[in-house]
């Protein structure tokens, strides 16, 4: 429904937000992925509301570079993919997506001049030394943004809780990625990917 872009960016005004996240299901029965949609959303909103930053959090389009450009040419202020979860579980955590792929996407978007953004969950069965190799791997493709949150079980049907991670262990989290160069870290038991995302523009 191409109108939704209209209306979206209507209600952003209607609003008075400053910072709009904007994000969707997949849509991999098309060929472009509904970046289109993601576009057009981006220039309706900048166009209705031109003092607020505009944050697209984006699925992998499997890949495709021409419709991770539709997007990246609508001028997004912030470009968000999130990783998810360590290497090591993405067959278990993401059996359709690909870690290498996830990681090129942001590598591709930065190099076109986007301010990238990514974000995991923790407590899902990773170890600490998988985490600090996933935030080396964000740092090697110039990852600008960086959130970190607590798995909680979202139905019975989900993979269970492995652990409650601590604060202090978040501490720790953002204060080695802060090490690492990025520019903002965002690290608690509930942080999501938009959380206090107005205060993460770098």
């Amino acid at each position: 429904d191409i109108a939704e872009a209209e209306r979206v960016a209507e209600a952003v005004k209607k609003l008075g937000l400053v910072h709009a996240v904007i994000t969707s299901v997949n849509r991999d029965e098309r060929k472009d992925g509904g970046s289109p949609l993601f576009a057009e959303t981006i220039r309706a909103v900048k166009r209705l509301s031109p003092d607020c930053r505009v944050e697209v959090l984006i699925p992998d389009f499997k890949g495709d570079k021409d419709a991770i450009d539709t997007v990246l040419d609508a001028e997004p202020d912030i470009l968000n993919h999130n990783l998810e979860t360590v290497k090591r579980l993405y067959l278990t955590v993401r059996p359709q997506a690909k870690y290498e792929r996830s990681l090129e996407l942001l590598g591709h978007s930065k190099k076109k001049g986007a301010v990238t953004k990514s974000g995991i969950m923790v407590g899902i069965g990773e170890r600490n030394e998988e985490i600090f190799e996933l935030m080396n791997d964000l740092r090697s493709v110039n990852c600008d943004i960086l959130t970190i949150g607590q798995y909680l079980q979202p139905t019975r049907k989900h993979l269970t809780v492995d652990r409650f991670v601590t604060p202090d262990e978040f501490n720790e989290y953002k204060k080695t990625g802060l090490k690492m160069g990025f520019k903002y870290v965002e690290s608690g038991p509930l942080v999501r990917s938009s959380y206090h995302a107005a205060s993460q523009v770098v």
